[in-house]
């Protein structure tokens, strides 16, 4: 479950939101347990349904808002562990949604292109090029941030 929520979270980079994922995700494997129960590999199976459950809520209008403004409460001390960490989330949601899946499917989830490919119902050309332009963007994007 917790494997489920952090993949989540790395999909959306928010934690209410990866456990909304994680929440739909179950009642929909459980809506749909009797074609689940015969799969080969449950936890692919479960995990394309929380990418294309992730996929299905960016296009939802509500979820294009727009997020701006000033916290009320002063900045804490930085780190330089949390500001890596944050940084690589700004890099992340940068990414065109379905480059993203691609990049977390491939690089956090360690799975294979024939699996990334199940999952985001594309073929294994795609995800490769996905991964590897999403690569090349977030690459890029780190070397101008560390320049500036």
């Amino acid at each position: 479950m917790e494997v489920l929520r952090r993949t989540g979270y790395l999909l959306c980079r928010d934690w209410h939101l990866a456990d909304d994922l994680v929440s739909i995700t179950i009642a929909k494997l459980y809506r749909h347990w009797k074609r689940a129960s015969g799969v080969d590999h449950l936890d692919a199976y479960v995990r394309r349904i929380l990418v294309r459950t992730w996929l299905d809520e960016r296009g939802r209008p509500w979820r294009r808002e727009e997020l701006s403004g000033d916290l009320p409460e002063p900045a804490m001390e930085p780190n330089s562990a949390v500001l890596d960490r944050a940084q690589l989330f700004a890099l992340l949601e940068a990414l065109p949604p379905r480059r993203r899946a691609a990049v977390v499917l491939r690089i956090y989830c360690d799975l294979s292109v024939e699996e990334t490919a199940a999952i985001l119902g594309c073929s294994a050309g795609t995800v490769k090029s996905q991964t590897a332009r999403g690569l090349v963007t977030l690459r890029a994007r780190l070397a101008e941030t560390t320049l500036s």
